[in-house]
């Protein structure tokens, strides 16, 4: 994100008006709520970690140990518990 100069892309009126408010300062104007984005959805690391989630779920169901599991997906055995014990929302 880069900055812009308010007078260069807002009108007169209403860059007088911030400026009764705040002069010489940075402000963040943030997107509306309806355009955010989730944690996860712009880089797509939330579906990589929801597939991994259930290839390590399938694999407990089949009998794998959490222990392996954590070894061979380079997780914590308590990140693993978490993930097999979890209830589904």
């Amino acid at each position: 994100m880069k900055y812009v100069r308010s007078d260069r892309i807002l009108p007169d009126d209403l860059v007088k008006e911030i400026q009764k408010y705040i002069q010489g300062q940075y402000i963040y104007v943030p997107s509306p709520p309806e355009k955010r984005k989730r944690w996860g959805e712009k880089s797509k690391s939330r579906d990589y970690i929801k597939d991994r989630n259930a290839k390590i779920l399938k694999q407990y169901i089949a009998g794998k140990s959490i222990s392996s599991l954590a070894e061979e997906f380079f997780l914590s055995d308590s990140s693993i518990k978490k993930i097999v014990y979890k209830k589904n929302k």
